[in-house]
């Protein structure tokens, strides 16, 4: 029994140090650290690995059934959802701000891909739209 009670503890324990990675990030979602985005994102990933193996264990212990009818069993696990619950919140919101993040950027990339073709187009003695990219730049007179 002490053992499944160790895994209940891992578990709270996980789910709580995953909220303050998801919190983490999103400071980092906000202040525009990429480095720190893809560091956070792999910490997320050993953390929710960790819980979800925690999970099975727990859920293969001989012990469990009459776990469940301990009062104090049943409050850890109800603080463990509760945690997950916002971890799962805190998630989602963090998955829409880096999309948001990643529109603007395309857009912005692809108004920067426009603008450069616009500043090299000229026209050929035809008459016909021509882009170069050395527009007045090597002339040396």
């Amino acid at each position: 029994m002490a053992a499944l009670t160790d895994l209940i503890d891992f578990q709270r324990d996980s789910a709580r140090q995953l909220l303050a990675v998801l919190e983490r990030e999103t400071l980092a979602i906000t202040s525009r650290v990429a480095r720190d985005i893809e560091m956070i994102a792999k910490e997320k990933v050993t953390l929710i690995e960790a819980l979800k193996t925690t999970d099975q264990r727990i859920a293969a212990h001989p012990h469990l059934a009459s776990a469940q009818q301990e009062v104090d069993f049943n409050q850890k696990v109800s603080e463990i959802r509760l945690l997950i619950e916002q971890c799962q919140t805190i998630n989602q919101a963090n998955g829409d701000a880096l999309h948001r993040a990643q529109l603007s950027f395309r857009k912005l990339n692809n108004l920067f891909q426009q603008t450069h073709g616009k500043v090299g187009m000229t026209y050929n003695a035809a008459g016909k739209t021509h882009t170069i990219s050395t527009l007045g730049t090597n002339i040396k007179a």
